[in-house]
C-alpha cells in the first residue's frame, strides 16, 4: 500500500526552489537539517523566506508547516479530544492514530491481543470513530508500534512530520525531520495554522569505518548518550553524516535516530543514501524513491559542510564504527554508557545483582525485520552448541508486517525455540505494559532489554529492578548466559556436555531476501461516505470531554503553596506515570490522581508523600492539590535538572493545570516538556541561580511577580515567604516568545 504519493510529489516539485532560496538568503551553505526545515516554512507562495536572511540557530522561534501528524494511543486520545474542540472538520494535514500502547504484556500475543480488545473497547471505539470523522488513517490493535509503521509506510526522505510519541525521530533513519510534540502541538498542525519550533542547534556526528562482529547501530546511539547525556542534545538535531552512515542500513539508521530523544534532541537524521533506497522499494514505494533520487544532492548536506563540519555545525562529534564496541547502559539512566569489555567489572562493583533474569527484545527502537533476524543468529547458536538457556526472554515486533515476514523465514521459530513469547506487535514492556510473572514484585534484580529508557519502575513498577539497555543481539547472548558479566567477545559458556563453547557474531539480513509480506497489516481508511459521529458517555471512566482552561486574572501570583520540592531526576514518569495508568489517559481528572507520584520529596526523600499546608499532615500530592484547589489556592512545584524528561506525554502538563498548580520553576527543562507547559496556559520558570533552589522551605508561601509586565526576556520575582515571619526574593527566567505569552493570557493556547 502506498500513502501520501501526492502529497510528497508536492513537497519534491517545490523542495528544490526552496533549498535554492534558502541558500541565496542564508548566504552560505546548508546542511540537510537546514534545508529540510527552510523547505517547510509556513509562508505564504514556498519560493522565498519571509525574512532576507537565515534564522539565528537556538534564539529565534519559526514557524512551520509539516507535511503529516502520526499519534500513538495513549497520547491521540488528548490530542483529539483538543481536535474536536478546534472548529474543524477534516485535518489539514494527512495523519494517522496507532494502537500500539494500551495491549499489555503477559501470556502471549495469541491471549494478549484479544484481552486488549476487550479490555480497551470503549477506548478504541472512540479512536476509530473521531478517526474516521475527521479523515484520519487507523492502525487497529496488534498492527504494529507507531514508529516501525510510520517508517514501513509514511516516512521519505526529505519531508517534515510531528508526533505525539516522543521517539517519533525515528522516521530520521528516512531522511525525515520527524519532532515529537505534545498534543496540542499536534493540533496546530492538523487544524493547518503555523506551527512553532525555536530554531535548533545542529550537532553534527561524523561517522567512519564500518560496524563490525557484535557492534550493531544500536551502539553508535549508546556510545553517543554516553558523551552528551540525557540534555545534551536540547533543542539540537544530530545530523549524521560521513562515509560510515551510508554503510548502515535504513532501519539501523532508525534505531539511532530513534534514541536521540534520550539526549534531548529535538530529532536526528541521516542524508538519503542507497540504503535508504533499498528500504523504500522493499516497503513497495518505488516512487517515493525515484523521487528522491531526483532531488538528489538536495536530501544531503552541502559539499562544503561535510567538507569543513566544524565551520557549519555547532558541534561536531566523531565515531569510528571500526572501533566501535558493544555497549550497555543503565541503569536507571540511558546515558551511564558502558562498554561491554568493562561492564563486568562495574556490575560486580556496584553490588548489582549479577543474575540476569529477562532479556526483552522488541520496542520502537529494535524491532525490524534484521533486528529479529539478527537476535536469531545468536538463538540459534544455544541449539546448534548445547547451551542451556538461563534467562527468560521476551520479543515484540515491531509490526505484523515484520513479524509475518519473520515467521515466515524461520526467524520467530529460531526465537521461540529457546523458550522466547512473542507478544503483541505492540510497545509492551518498554512503556510498563507488562504484567511481570515475579515472585516478589519489589526484589533487586536485573534485566537487559533493546528498549530506549530504563527509569526505575518503568518496565515492571519495581524500583529494584536493575534495567539495562543494549543491542538485541546482545540481550540475547546475555539472555542465554543468565550472567551480567558474560562478554560474548572474549568469554566461553559451558554447555550441557560440560564443553565451553563461544558464541560467533550476529548475521542478519538487511531485508528478507523474498520481500516482505503481510496478510492483514491493519490499516482501517477513513470511510469518506459514512463519516458519522463521536459519541462519548459521560458517565465513562475512560473518557472526558475537556473543559477550556480559565484565562490569567490580570494579576501576579500571590502567596502560592508548594506542592513539592522535587529532589533529583524528574522525568514525565515521575510526573504522569503509564502502565496501569495509561488506561484513564483520555480522562483528565481520574489521570490527573497520579500527578507526581513518582517524584521524590526533597524533605523527606519520600515518594507520594507532601506537607499539606492546610493539615499539616504528609499526604499524596494529588490529595493535596485537589484540596487547595477546592480552597482556591494556586501551587508551584520546583524542581532539578532538565525537568520533564522522557516522553512527550502532555498529560504531564495537563495534570498540574487541571489541578490548580500555576508555576512550574525548576533549574532546567526539557524541550518538549517545556512547551508542553506553555501551551496548556503554565508559567514555566528556571531560577537565575540554580543555587536558589536551597532556599526553599517546605511550608514557604511563594508569591510570583512581574506578571504585569510579561515579556520576552524579561524576568519574574520569586518571593519566598517564610514561617517565622522573614521573607527572601530571588530572579527566575522564561523562555515565552510574545505567541507564547498569549497562550499564557488565555488559559492555553487551544483558547488564544
Amino acid at each position: 500500500m502506498l500513502f501520501d504519493l501526492d502529497l510528497i510529489r508536492t513537497v519534491y516539485g517545490t523542495f528544490a526552489n526552496r533549498v535554492d532560496a534558502a541558500r541565496k538568503a542564508a548566504g552560505t551553505p546548508l546542511t540537510l537539517t537546514e534545508k529540510i526545515l527552510y523547505a517547510h516554512l509556513f509562508d505564504a507562495d514556498g519560493t522565498k523566506l519571509p525574512i532576507g536572511h537565515a534564522y539565528v540557530r537556538g534564539t529565534d522561534y519559526v514557524n512551520f508547516r509539516p507535511d503529516r501528524v502520526a499519534m500513538q494511543d495513549a497520547t491521540a486520545q488528548m490530542a483529539l479530544l483538543q481536535f474536536m474542540n478546534a472548529g474543524r472538520d477534516r485535518s489539514a494535514v494527512p495523519a494517522s492514530v496507532h494502537c500500539d500502547h494500551l495491549i499489555q504484556a503477559d501470556m502471549g500475543a495469541d491471549k494478549d491481543l484479544p484481552t486488549a480488545n476487550s479490555a480497551n473497547r470503549e477506548v478504541y471505539g472512540f479512536l476509530s470513530s473521531v478517526s474516521n470523522r475527521y479523515g484520519i488513517g487507523f492502525w487497529k490493535p496488534g498492527a504494529g508500534i507507531i514508529h516501525q509503521v510510520v517508517l514501513e509506510n509514511y516516512a521519505f526522505p526529505g519531508g517534515m512530520m510531528v508526533g505525539t510519541d516522543s521517539h517519533t525521530p525515528n522516521a530520521g533513519g528516512l531522511g525525515m525531520i520527524a519532532i515529537g510534540v505534545g498534543g496540542a502541538d499536534a493540533v496546530d498542525v492538523m487544524a493547518g495554522i503555523p506551527w512553532e519550533l525555536k530554531m535548533p542547534k545542529i550537532i553534527g556526528v561524523k561517522l567512519t569505518g564500518k560496524l563490525g562482529g557484535w557492534a550493531s547501530p544500536k551502539d553508535v546511539i549508546l556510545k553517543l548518550a554516553g558523551i552528551l547525556t540525557v540534555k545534551g542534545g536540547t533543542n539540537a538535531v544530530i545530523e549524521y553524516f560521513g562515509d560510515g552512515a551510508a554503510a548502515l542500513s535504513a532501519t539501523g539508521k532508525a534505531t539511532i535516530c530513534n534514541m536521540g530523544a534520550e539526549v534531548g534532541a529535538t530529532c536526528s537524521l541521516f542524508p538519503y543514501d542507497e540504503a535508504m533506497e533499498r528500504y523504500l522499494r522493499a516497503t513497495g514505494r518505488t516512487e517515493v524513491a525515484d523521487g528522491a533520487n531526483a532531488l538528489g544532492d538536495n536530501l544531503r548536506a552541502d559539499a562544503e559542510v561535510a567538507a569543513d563540519p566544524g565551520k557549519y555545525y555547532d558541534r561536531v562529534i566523531e565515531i569510528d564504527l571500526s572501533a566501535l564496541e558493544p555497549y550497555i547502559n543503565g541503569p536507571f539512566t540511558p546515558d551511564a554508557a558502558h562498554t561491554i569489555s568493562e561492564f563486568g567489572a562495574f556490575v560486580r562493583e556496584k553490588g548489582i545483582p549479577q543474575q540476569m533474569e529477562v532479556g526483552l527484545v522488541g520496542s520502537c527502537t529494535n524491532s525490524s525485520y534484521q533486528d529479529m533476524g539478527r537476535a536469531a543468529s545468536v538463538a540459534r547458536q544455544a541449539k546448534t552448541k548445547d547451551l542451556k538457556v538461563k534467562a527468560e526472554f521476551i520479543i515484540n515486533p515491531g509490526s505484523e508486517q515484520v513479524r509475518y515476514t519473520a515467521e515466515r523465514d524461520g526467524i520467530l521459530g529460531d526465537l521461540t525455540a529457546i523458550g522466547g513469547v512473542i507478544m503483541a506487535n505492540a510497545c509492551g514492556p518498554c512503556i510498563g505494559q507488562w504484567a511481570r510473572h515475579t515472585d516478589d514484585p519489589t526484589r533487586p534484580n536485573s534485566i537487559v532489554t533493546s528498549f530506549n529508557r530504563n527509569f526505575a519502575k518503568r518496565a515492571d513498577g519495581n524500583p529494584n529492578t536493575h534495567a539495562f539497555v543494549a543491542s538485541p543481539e546482545l540481550v540475547t547472548a546475555l539472555t542465554i548466559a543468565g550472567d551480567l558479566t558474560f562478554n560474548p567477545l572474549t568469554d566461553t559458556l559451558t554447555n550441557e556436555k560440560g564443553e565451553p563453547v563461544r558464541l560467533d557474531p550476529p548475521q542478519g539480513d538487511e531485508l528478507p531476501r523474498q520481500g516482505f509480506g503481510v496478510k492483514d497489516n491493519g490499516y482501517i481508511a477513513p470511510d469518506t461516505a459514512n463519516r458519522g459521529e463521536v459519541a462519548i458517555d459521560p458517565q465513562s471512566k475512560r473518557l472526558q470531554r475537556l473543559e477550556p482552561f480559565a484565562p490569567w486574572d490580570g494579576g501576579d501570583f500571590t502567596e502560592l503553596r508548594l506542592l513539592i520540592q522535587a529532589a533529583g531526576k524528574c522525568t514525565t514518569d515521575h510526573i504522569s506515570m503509564a502502565g496501569p495508568w495509561l488506561r484513564f489517559r483520555g480522562h483528565l481528572e481520574n489521570i490527573s490522581d497520579n500527578l507526581l507520584m513518582g517524584a521524590v520529596n526533597r524533605f523527606n526523600g519520600q515518594t507520594n508523600s507532601v506537607l499539606n499546608p492546610l493539615t499539616g499532615a504528609y499526604e499524596g500530592v494529588s490529595a493535596v492539590a485537589k484540596q487547595l484547589k477546592a480552597q482556591g489556592i494556586g501551587s508551584i512545584i520546583v524542581a532539578e535538572e532538565n525537568y520533564g524528561e522522557g516522553s512527550s506525554r502532555e498529560h504531564a502538563a495537563l495534570e498540574p493545570r487541571f489541578l490548580n498548580a500555576k508555576v512550574v520553576l525548576v533549574k532546567s527543562f526539557a524541550r518538549i516538556h517545556e512547551t508542553n507547559l506553555k501551551k496548556q496556559g503554565m508559567l514555566a520558570l528556571t531560577f537565575a541561580d540554580g543555587a536558589d533552589y536551597d532556599r526553599i522551605r517546605e511550608d514557604d508561601r511563594i508569591s510570583v511577580t512581574g506578571l504585569k509586565t510579561f515579556a520576552p526576556g524579561s524576568r519574574m520575582t520569586i518571593t519566598l515567604l517564610h514561617s517565622d515571619g522573614t521573607s527572601e526574593s530571588f530572579e527566575a527566567l522564561h523562555t515565552y516568545n510574545e505567541q507564547q505569552i498569549g497562550w499564557f493570557r488565555a488559559g492555553s493556547a487551544l483558547n488564544s
